[in-house]
């Protein structure tokens, strides 16, 4: 007997049972107390694949599976899916003014990312463990204080006392880019002078730290030329999935679909 929460699902007269429905629900994240969202992304998924593998054995398309990496191969289903899209697609061609207009639009978007040189002393403690946070605090805040009176300790105390690897090398990290580092690192970062120490001690998931900017290098607009393929990827990906997305609503409008109203909604977003 069916779940009347969870109904099974018909395609053009193909039926999905609701068992398979709620087995793909569990890859589809829902807020806590709303299982039916994550119902209905599921079965959203199952029915646009059912429409799709329906549309490649309309048209006969016969495909081998691939190799998706060194562990992983297509499915059967996968592959006609594949090659049928492969056929019916009708992707709009990028012209060399759409990449213009493209950077034109947004050139910011096209920066070389920002550089940082920086050295810190970590002292470890576990984001749940409240009694080590708060040691590791009170260490960083000693340690802290030493350096604002004698800043040239810095390498000194960082072999001495931090957890992360850097410290033998007087808690110096190297170059790092913009996104390397954990967020509240790296907006420290941004807030102090070259050669400056943090004036409070920065907390992490990894821990406390004591940080010091020790060099900066801030990212430049890049021009046209350098990003030309990069904006061409991605406005061919974009094309594709606008072209996917109108082919598999077309699909959706043309089927017959019991347990679910997809009618005039946009699909493979």
């Amino acid at each position: 007997m069916g779940n009347p929460l969870m109904p099974a699902v018909t395609v053009n007269g193909q039926k999905i049972p609701s068992a398979a429905i709620a087995a793909e629900a569990q890859n589809h994240a829902a807020p806590k107390g709303k299982p039916g969202l994550a119902w209905r992304a599921a079965a959203r998924a199952l029915v646009v694949r059912e429409l799709l593998l329906q549309a490649a054995t309309r048209a006969g398309v016969t495909a081998t599976p691939e190799k998706l990496d060194e562990t992983r191969i297509e499915t059967e289903e996968d592959a006609l899916i594949r090659a049928w899209l492969e056929q019916a697609l009708e992707i709009r061609e990028i012209t060399e003014a759409d990449i213009t207009r493209a950077y034109q639009a947004n050139p910011a978007r096209y920066r070389s990312p920002d550089l940082f040189e920086a050295s810190h002393i970590l002292l470890a403690a576990k984001p749940n463990d409240a009694e080590a946070r708060e040691a590791a605090r009170e260490a960083a805040e000693g340690l802290l204080q030493t350096l604002l009176e004698n800043p040239d300790r810095f390498a000194e105390l960082a072999r001495k006392n931090s957890d992360c690897p850097s410290g033998q090398n007087g808690g110096q990290l190297g170059q790092l880019r913009a996104g390397d580092t954990v967020a509240e690192f790296e907006a420290a970062l941004r807030t102090l002078e070259v050669g400056k120490i943090a004036p409070e001690p920065v907390e992490s998931r990894f821990g406390i730290h004591v940080l010091r900017l020790d060099q900066r290098a801030s990212g430049k607009t890049l021009p046209l030329e350098a990003v030309r393929d990069r904006i061409r990827e991605d406005l061919e990906k974009a094309a594709w999935a606008s072209a996917a997305r109108d082919l598999v609503n077309e699909l959706v409008n043309a089927a017959e679909i019991e347990g679910i109203d997809l009618k005039g909604q946009s699909h493979m977003n």
